[in-house]
């Protein structure tokens, strides 16, 4: 029935329907070895579809191990030596209908040794994505292999299985089908028809020549094949995305390339052809940030090594190298699109607050890309810090201040499945994380270009963003090191608040009103002389409203006397777990509540944004409403929450 289902699932997506989304075909699963069998639930159906895992050693040396279910979980290859393929004595890679598992590997260092950490990556075959195929060589130029790609095939890695010195031979189609790279190797690009037979592979086989490295008389092998979308993938919610990329790029006098391919991507391994370069893999697990990254190589066996002072990142529609490849140089690439694809249908699978006790790991049960922190019993220097994966680990920014971004070893982390790090110090913690997902969260890093005019920035929301805090990086100079705050129901076309102040609705800023549309499903606009000043980082945050799972809206207040109080609807069946409110008819905080601290019938704990001081809980402030949340009236905040006649924005999560 699994199998049927994922048939007519295809199915459904070439006639226009769903599609397969990138997190059921790709993961980057990291974890920590422990000797023994290890489970890996990471959402993809080996057991039923079949496909490929990719390990690598990151804390010291350790060859790359590749298992698939071809050869049956007891072989392993090394993608940077030539051995012949290596028998465990017994299946060590179980495939599973979510993810794996994979046995000790007798302190060997290789893939799941006691005390060191790993990364995974996994491939499952399906269409127009990847495909794993073994064979038997003839000899004989023009013998052909048949797949089940069904589309472009952007690139081939194939590997003689029983010989030993036998080269991996990698076809691109960037480099034509003469061209060859050894996957084992830093050698440049070399051309002849032994291997390819000077024949492009076809959507359904490909042609070998009669080298012994591809296509030995009598010889077993087998090939990893890369399909190439092209605006003609299949994938997501309306069944025609792309989510994978085999191309190519020249980078420039100083070495720096910014390259388009139309999607985010989440992993890419990255190769020169015109002269040696090692073969290069970046993923946003391990830290492929703007500020920081973490390259490992198919064809060394190097530990993980971080680099900040040249800079690699993915952007909203590719990726960005400065200062680290080769001057003037040409490089072939594949990429894969950063999921999830599928918008959210329950709040827990994209939120979590937690209180901790001390500093740690935080489990959230998903992927973590931005956190929030404050401490709850002190006024403290680190309240309100912001962090994100996309600027990588130990960033921070805080919603109360002006202060460019700074950086505290050890306070966040980044590098987990299920959650994050978080020590911003002090025993009482109070944490909020987010994660990026379709229709309700994204976070956008760019460089500014001019101090005049706009500029208009790509985002991966889906829809239109209701709500985005902007920030200024590099520079706490006022007016620009503010956090300028737009929302979709301030009162003016060029109206804005600071997050990190308390004044109502301003509208001196020119940057929505720039005569054309300044927000769609796609991007957003920024005033140069603002939000893009010259060489300088900034970051945005974007929301949106989901059905059931998150709202951003606005409501007018009816209070005058305390305990007034209105009902907010926000669609939610359970009420609301996160609350963030501003008045913007007149000055007022950035009150944020929480049912971790309590939204209760009675005396409520809240914080503020917009200031680093110790959380107040000495008046009832909001109550629980199934539907979303009451907001209550005091008299000693004033318009600041449900004045008579003021009008409020708010950002609510189910």
């Amino acid at each position: 029935m699994a199998k049927l289902a994922k048939f007519l699932q295809g199915v459904a997506g070439a006639a226009g329907g769903a599609g397969l989304n990138v997190e059921e075909v790709f993961s980057t699963y990291l974890y920590d070895g422990t000797g023994t069998t290890k489970t890996i639930s990471n959402g993809i159906d080996l057991s039923t579809e079949g496909g490929m895992t990719w390990f690598k050693r990151r804390n010291g040396a350790g060859d790359n191990q590749l298992f698939d279910s071809e050869r049956t979980g007891r072989y392993r290859l090394e993608s940077n030596t030539t051995d012949a393929q290596a028998d465990e004595g017994a299946v060590v890679w179980n495939t599973r209908t979510d993810g794996f598992s994979i046995g000790g590997d007798g302190g060997a260092q290789i893939y799941n040794s006691s005390g060191d950490t790993y990364a995974s990556w996994t491939f499952r075959k399906a269409s127009k994505f990847f495909d794993v195929v073994t064979y038997t060589g003839d000899g004989v130029a023009g013998r052909t292999v048949s797949h089940n790609l069904g589309t472009t095939v952007g690139s081939i890695f194939i590997k003689e299985l029983t010989q030993s010195d036998y080269r991996w031979m990698v076809y691109h189609r960037s480099l034509g089908n003469g061209g060859l790279l050894r996957l084992d190797s830093n050698g440049a690009a070399s051309y002849n028809n032994t291997a390819f037979n000077s024949t492009d592979p076809a959507s359904d086989l490909f042609t070998l020549g009669d080298s012994a490295y591809v296509n030995g008389s009598g010889k077993e092998y087998v090939a990893y094949l890369f399909a190439h979308n092209d605006g003609d993938g299949e994938f997501g919610p309306d069944g025609d995305a792309d989510i994978i990329k085999c191309g190519s790029f020249t980078t420039d006098s100083s070495g720096d390339a910014s390259v388009d391919i139309g999607f985010e991507p989440q992993w890419i391994i990255y190769k020169r052809s015109d002269g040696t370069s090692n073969w290069g893999m970046n993923d946003n697990m391990r830290g492929w940030a703007d500020t920081y990254w973490n390259p490992l190589y198919a064809d060394a066996s190097n530990a993980e090594s971080g680099f900040a002072a040249t800079r690699s990142w993915p952007t909203a529609t590719g990726f960005e190298f400065e200062g680290q490849l080769s001057a003037s140089a040409n490089y072939i690439y594949i990429a894969i699109r950063r999921g999830p694809m599928a918008v959210p249908e329950s709040a827990i699978d994209v939120f979590d607050a937690a209180i901790t006790t001390s500093g740690g790991k935080i489990t959230t049960g998903f992927v973590t890309d931005m956190s929030i922190s404050n401490l709850r019993s002190s006024n403290a220097s680190y309240n309100s810090s912001v962090a994100s994966r996309l600027t990588g680990n130990d960033k921070r920014l805080l919603t109360s201040s002006t202060a460019a971004e700074a950086s505290s070893s050890g306070m966040f982390l980044w590098d987990y499945n299920d959650g994050m790090y978080n020590d911003i110090g002090g025993s009482n913690q109070i944490n909020w994380m987010w994660r990026r997902a379709p229709n309700f969260f994204d976070v956008v890093a760019w460089k500014g270009s001019g101090t005049s005019g706009y500029e208009y920035v790509d985002h991966n929301l889906g829809v239109t963003p209701e709500m985005i805090w902007f920030k200024n990086r590099d520079s706490s100079a006022t007016p620009r090191g503010n956090w300028y705050v737009y929302h979709k129901d301030l009162a003016n076309s060029n109206g804005y608040v600071f997050l990190n102040n308390t004044p109502a609705e301003a509208t001196d800023y020119p940057g929505w009103a720039t005569g054309s549309a300044p927000f769609s499903d796609t991007r957003f606009v920024v005033q140069k002389s603002r939000l893009s000043y010259t060489n300088e980082d900034y970051i945005a945050y974007l929301f949106a409203t989901v059905d059931g799972v998150s709202k951003v809206g606005s409501f007018t207040g009816n209070g005058s006397s305390t305990g007034d109080s209105q009902d907010i609807d926000c669609g939610f069946s359970s009420g609301a777990r996160f609350v963030l409110v501003k008045a913007i008819s007149a000055a007022g905080a950035w009150f944020l509540f929480d049912t971790e601290r309590g939204i209760v019938a009675g005396n409520d704990s809240h914080l503020s944004l917009n200031n680093t001081s110790a959380e107040d809980t000495s008046r009832d402030l909001i109550d629980p409403y199934s539907s979303g949340f009451t907001i209550n009236y005091h008299s000693d905040w004033g318009n600041q929450l449900n004045g008579n006649g003021q009008t409020y924005i708010f950002y609510a999560i189910a």
